[in-house]
This record gives structure tokens, sequence and C-alpha cells, in this order.
């Protein structure tokens, strides 16, 4: 799923934006490690009662950091999916911003950890994280749904597909994003144009 980590195209205003975008560039910089309620008050020039004044736990600030990250990326991929090219090209691109970028790739080590904590969160936080799965998922649909319209795909269940294409992806962005030995961002995507070719490639009379 570009790097969240990249600076934001608008300025900040708001001290919690301020916070968010200082702790994925920590992220980004230093590793979740390093991240630090104290760390981060010396980055944006606050205490760090001032910033658990905004977010109230660790858990809740990454939380809400991978949300300001998705809203980054969710820009990116619309870009990406109202470009007037065909369907096959833009889902292409679709997998290329859900990819890690490599191992550590920050996003996805956020998203790793939010994940992992989210076993022990309440049922809200679990709706946020299910929100973010969702954008992803809808819009993937829409762009199966209308290559499948227009004959540049063939024929599928879209909403089925979709489910199964992120549960590919989300195992092999895990490989990519832990550094598993044999697996690089190339040979993954490798492995998903041949699969888009296997089951959306319209066969020829």
């Amino acid at each position: 799923m570009p790097s969240p980590a990249r600076r934001p195209r608008r300025r900040l205003h708001q001290p919690r934006e301020q916070v968010l975008a200082a702790a994925m560039a920590t992220i980004a910089a230093e590793g979740l490690d390093r991240l630090t309620m104290a760390g981060l008050g010396r980055e944006v020039g606050m205490s760090s009662g001032h910033i658990l004044y905004y977010f109230g736990t660790k858990d809740e600030l990454l939380v809400q950091t991978l949300q300001w990250s998705e809203e980054q990326l969710g820009t990116e991929r619309r870009a990406a999916l109202s470009r007037r090219i065909p369907a096959r090209e833009r889902l292409d691109a679709l997998v290329g911003l859900y990819l890690p970028e490599g191992h550590r790739d920050p996003r996805w080590t956020l998203w790793l950890e939010v994940w992992n904590r989210s076993q022990n969160a309440d049922d809200e936080t679990r709706e946020r994280q299910l929100d973010l799965e969702l954008a992803w998922h809808r819009d993937l649909v829409a762009l199966l749904v209308e290559g499948v319209s227009k004959g540049e795909f063939r024929p599928v269940d879209a909403e089925r597909f979709a489910t199964r294409t992120r549960a590919l992806l989300d195992g092999f962005g895990t490989h990519l994003v832990v550094g598993l030995p044999g697996t690089d961002r190339e040979h993954v995507l490798d492995h998903l144009r041949d699969f888009f070719d296997e089951s959306l490639s319209v066969p020829r009379d």
C-alpha cells in the first residue's frame, strides 16, 4: 500500500496533524521501536502530556497515524484509478500502491503493529481498522466491475475476487515487509501479473 512517510503536500496547521506526520516520519527514519511520546514532543515542540491530551494512549496514536497515512495514500489511489487508461493498467497501479516498497516499509510496519495490538482492542477500534480495509476493497470491486462491463476482464464475481486478491496481497506484503529471504518486490509483482493474466484475461476467439 508510495510511502506514507513522504512529506505531505499541504501544510499541517493543526497540532494533531503535526504529531501524526512526525510519528510517520519517525517510523520511516528510525523504526517503530524509537517512537515515543517524549520524542514526538521534541519533534513538534510539545510536551508528552500535551500529546497525550490529543491521543490518550500510544495505541490510539498508532491507530490515528495509520488512518492519517491511509488518507494520504487514498488520495493517490483515487487519482490513479481515475486515469483514462485500461482497467488492467489501473489494477496494476492499485497493486503497486498497496504493496510495501520492501523490507521495513514504514506504512506496513505500522499496519502490522496496529493489527497485532488490535487483539485486545475494543469493537470501535476494530471498526475503524475495518473501514481502512474496506476503502481498498470498494475501489477494487468498482474497478473489477468496470473492467468486466467494458469487456476488458472476463466475467468474475467482483466481491469474491476482490476478497481473494486482498488476501493474496496481504500475504505477499507481509513477506516483503518482514524481509523474508528470497522474496523481493519485483518477484511479487511478477506473481501477481501472472495471477491476473490467468484470472482476468478475456479468452481470444
